[in-house]
């Protein structure tokens, strides 16, 4: 069994919902909104993936309280708590996040994501991997542009997915070719 584990930002939670949804075969409405055609991806057998938790968190401190984060790295901006970021400061907290709730949970894939002022970033973690990407959609959180967001988040959702599906089934050499995917073989 592989435990997925997620800490996410301004994906709401939802790529950990969607994993579920995947790993239990639900369908219809408890079914997947993002995912679709597995069969591009290979032949896993998606029954051997476990969601073990899916945290929503926004706050730096979230971050530091529930990720025991001592030191997370320090925001460019809060609103009402909530961590804002550049594009590398995302980058940096979006590693930070997958890596806690990997140690909290000991889980076997971990997911962090935070998006401030750019195109947000997505980190997932494994034995033997550190995948940091963004999405492919600009947003400023400042300006509280609610279908500029959603986009941005879309993307991100997408994005993270498709990386776990093409990892899962064993396919790192499609992952290298995504646009702004760096990947660090430990």
């Amino acid at each position: 069994m592989i435990r997925i584990a997620t800490a996410e930002c301004f994906t709401h939670g939802k790529i950990g919902l969607e994993l579920h949804a995947l790993a239990q075969n639900y369908e219809g409405n408890f079914g997947s909104k993002y995912i679709e055609n597995l069969d591009e991806y290979g032949n896993f057998d998606y029954n051997e993936l476990s969601v073990i938790c899916s945290l929503f968190i926004p706050t730096i401190d979230a971050v530091k309280d529930i990720l025991n984060v001592e030191n997370p790295p320090e925001p460019d901006y809060l609103i009402k708590g909530i961590k804002v970021y550049n594009e590398e400061g995302d980058k940096k907290t979006s590693k930070v996040m997958a890596k806690a709730v990997m140690n909290i949970t000991c889980c076997d894939i971990a997911i962090g994501t935070t998006a401030g002022i750019g195109h947000g970033a997505i980190t997932i973690i494994t034995p033997e991997y550190e995948i940091t990407t963004t999405s492919d959609v600009y947003s400023d959180l400042r300006e509280n542009n609610s279908e500029e967001l959603f986009q941005r988040q879309k993307s991100g959702i997408k994005k993270a997915i498709n990386i776990i599906l093409l990892f899962l089934n064993g396919k790192i050499d499609k992952i290298i070719t995504l646009k702004n995917t760096e990947i660090i073989k430990k």
